[in-house]
C-alpha cells in the first residue's frame, strides 16, 4: 500500500487567481465537458473552506447528470437528481480528497493544512422556507478542478496512509452503501447485493461482510474471485435468474442498485418481513412489481438518497481504522475526463476510476 507524502506548507499568498477545471456546459454527450485553464479560484465565505483537490473519482451520478437521465418526462426540461433544473456551467465531481488551504473568518484557523474528505450528500440549505438539497458536483461545484469551496462542516478531517486517489474512491460510493445498509438495518443475516462489481456494489459487499452478514453478490463471473476476497459468501452471474439461483423466500435483505428486469424476482426471493433498499437503477428505472408479493409478505421497501451526517462520520471511522479497502481500477488525469467517463460507461472494470487533480 502506498503512503501519502507529508503535506506541503500551506501558503495562502500563493493561491492562484485562476485554476484548471472541467466545466459541464449543458446536458448531452462527452462534448459537453470542457477543460478550461482560466476558471476563477473560488473564495471561501465566512463559514467555508477552500480545498486544494488531490483527487476525485467517477460516479454514475456524473453520467446521469450530464445526460439528463434524471428527468422523468422526456419532453420536460432536463433536471438534476433533485428534480431541479441544472445551473450551467457546473463543475462536477462528487468525490473529493484534498487539503484545506484557506478558510473564512468564522472557521478555526487551525484547520489550515488539514487533509479532508468532503461529504457528497450535504446538509440541505433553507431558502424561502423550503429545504434545497446540496450535492457536491450537482447543486454546487465539485472536485473536477484544482480547487473547490464547501462549508467547513462538510469537510471531514481524515488521518490515513492511503493516497489521495485511494481516499477519493470512498465518499460518494461508500456513503451511499453505508446509508443503504443502515436504512435497511442490516446485521448478521442473509443479504443479496446486485451490481456488486461497481463502486457502490463493491462497497456494499465490504460493509455488509464487516457487519457479519451472509453475503450473496451478483456480478459478472470475471469479478467473482475479487468479490470473494472482499467477503462475499456466494456469487451469482448477473444474467442469471435470481429466483432459480437462490429460491423463493430465502433472502432477508436485498440491496439493489440495478433495477430493470431483475426486479421481477427480487420480491419473490425475500423472506416474509424482508427488506429491500435501492439507490440506483443502472439497468433501467421501470420495473415490474406484483403488489401481492409486497403486501402478503409484509415487505418493507426503502428508497435511499439522503442520509444523516452520522453516516459519513461512521465511514471516516472505518477508513481510519483500516476496516475497509479502497479499490482503484484505474487513474486518469483531469485533462482526460472524457476518456475516463468512456471507460466508466463500458463497465469493464472492478471498483472505482480515480481522477487526479493537476
Amino acid at each position: 500500500m502506498r503512503t501519502e507524502p507529508s503535506p506541503p506548507e500551506t501558503d495562502t499568498v500563493n493561491i492562484p487567481r485562476v485554476m484548471t477545471g472541467v466545466q459541464l456546459v449543458g446536458h448531452g454527450g462527452l462534448d459537453q465537458l470542457i477543460l478550461r485553464h482560466d476558471i476563477p479560484v473560488p473564495h471561501p465565505q465566512a463559514d467555508e473552506v477552500l480545498i486544494r483537490v488531490g483527487a476525485s473519482s467517477v460516479n454514475n451520478t456524473d453520467i446521469n447528470t450530464r445526460t439528463g437521465w434524471y428527468s422523468h418526462d422526456a419532453d420536460a426540461a432536463h433536471t438534476s437528481w433533485s428534480g431541479q433544473p441544472m445551473s450551467f456551467p457546473r463543475i462536477q465531481g462528487a468525490d473529493c480528497c484534498g487539503r484545506i488551504v484557506a478558510a473564512g473568518s468564522a472557521v478555526d484557523p487551525s484547520r489550515l493544512g488539514e487533509r479532508v474528505l468532503v461529504r457528497t450528500m450535504q446538509d440541505p440549505v433553507t431558502i424561502d422556507s423550503k429545504e434545497i438539497p446540496v450535492t457536491l458536483g450537482s447543486e454546487i461545484d465539485g472536485a473536477f478542478a484544482e480547487y473547490l469551496v464547501v462549508r467547513s462542516s462538510e469537510a471531514f478531517r481524515i488521518e490515513s496512509p492511503l493516497t489521495d486517489s485511494e481516499l477519493a474512491t470512498f465518499p460518494c460510493a461508500y456513503s451511499t452503501a453505508e446509508g443503504l445498509l443502515q436504512r435497511a438495518g442490516v446485521s448478521t443475516e442473509r443479504v443479496l447485493i446486485t451490481g456488486a462489481s461497481g463502486g457502490v456494489g463493491s462497497a456494499l459487499v465490504q460493509l455488509a461482510a464487516m457487519r457479519g452478514a451472509d453475503v450473496t453478490a451478483v456480478a459478472s463471473p470475471d469479478n467473482h474471485q475479487a468479490l470473494r476476497d472482499l467477503g462475499a459468501h456466494r456469487l451469482i452471474a448477473r444474467d442469471a435468474s435470481l429466483l432459480e439461483e437462490v429460491g423463493e423466500s430465502t433472502i432477508d435483505v436485498v440491496i439493489d442498485v440495478v433495477g430493470g428486469d431483475s426486479f421481477a424476482d427480487v420480491l419473490k426471493i425475500l423472506t416474509p418481513r424482508g427488506r429491500y433498499a435501492t439507490a440506483g437503477a443502472v439497468a433501467g428505472p421501470d420495473v415490474a412489481l406484483d403488489l401481492r408479493d409486497l403486501y402478503l409478505k409484509d415487505l418493507t421497501l426503502f428508497g435511499c438518497t439522503f442520509h444523516p451526517r452520522s453516516v459519513f462520520a461512521d465511514l471516516v471511522g472505518y477508513i481510519e481504522a483500516g476496516a475497509i479497502t479502497p479499490i482503484v481500477a484505474d487513474e486518469y488525469d483531469l485533462a482526460d475526463i472524457q476518456t475516463a467517463q468512456e471507460h466508466f460507461m463500458s463497465k469493464d472494470f472492478f471498483g472505482k476510476i480515480a481522477i487526479v487533480s493537476p
